[in-house]
């Protein structure tokens, strides 16, 4: 009798498991899985199409405290130098000079679009110098909202890439995290030693940890 009903048993649940119904409910279980994980994580700029805007559509580009001074300047370019590795991947190299007789300072700007941040609570990028040509070991960074900007400073950036991953707690200074407006990447004279080099940047998303 028990043997009859455990065989009762073990038919059901193969019936039920090729229904239609049971198929479909698996599938937006995976379904729902896959948009946890993607919530989880936003990429904001990967470069990987070697060219602007960024991945929510926003303008990117370096920039300079006064462009009359040619002793001190930002310049920005993609490079085929992804940092996963990928050959098809590309990232930005910043070359930096602040060695200068003025007050020096100049950097990257990327454009956030008003984005809607308050789901997640950490920003994640990463950096590598060249050891060729030198490179800062620490940058400033600083993200901004309608009410100004709150700054970070990035130190133990080497000749390998690095994933930084900065909690939002460290930004102090932001009020609104529902709309980010701008990413900042700053090289100025106190904190870039030494005063000339170049720096790669890529893959800046907004993760939940």
């Amino acid at each position: 009798m028990k043997r009859n009903i455990t065989l009762l048993m073990a038919v059901f649940a193969v019936v039920l498991l090729g229904t239609p119904a049971f198929i479909h409910a698996q599938a937006d279980e995976q379904a729902q899985a896959t948009e946890n994980m993607q919530a989880t994580e936003m990429v904001i700029a990967d470069f990987d199409t070697g060219d602007k805007p960024n991945n929510i559509g926003g303008d990117f580009g370096s920039w300079d405290k006064d462009p009359a001074d040619e002793s001190q300047y930002c310049n920005m370019s993609f490079e085929p130098d992804d940092m996963f590795g990928d050959p098809a991947g590309y990232s930005i190299r910043l070359d930096y000079d602040v060695n200068s007789s003025n007050p020096a300072y100049n950097g990257f700007w990327m454009k956030l679009n008003n984005f809607d941040a308050s789901g997640h609570n950490t920003i994640n990028f990463g950096l590598k110098g060249d050891a060729a040509k030198g490179y800062t070991k620490r940058i400033k960074i600083e993200l901004k909202d309608a009410n100004g900007s709150s700054p970070y400073i990035v130190s133990g950036i080497t000749d390998e890439w690095q994933q930084f991953s900065i909690p939002f707690e460290k930004f102090r200074r932001i009020k609104d995290w529902s709309a980010l407006t701008e990413f900042v990447v700053v090289f100025d004279d106190i904190n870039s030693v030494p005063k000339e080099g170049s720096v790669y940047f890529d893959n800046l998303t907004f993760s939940t940890e």
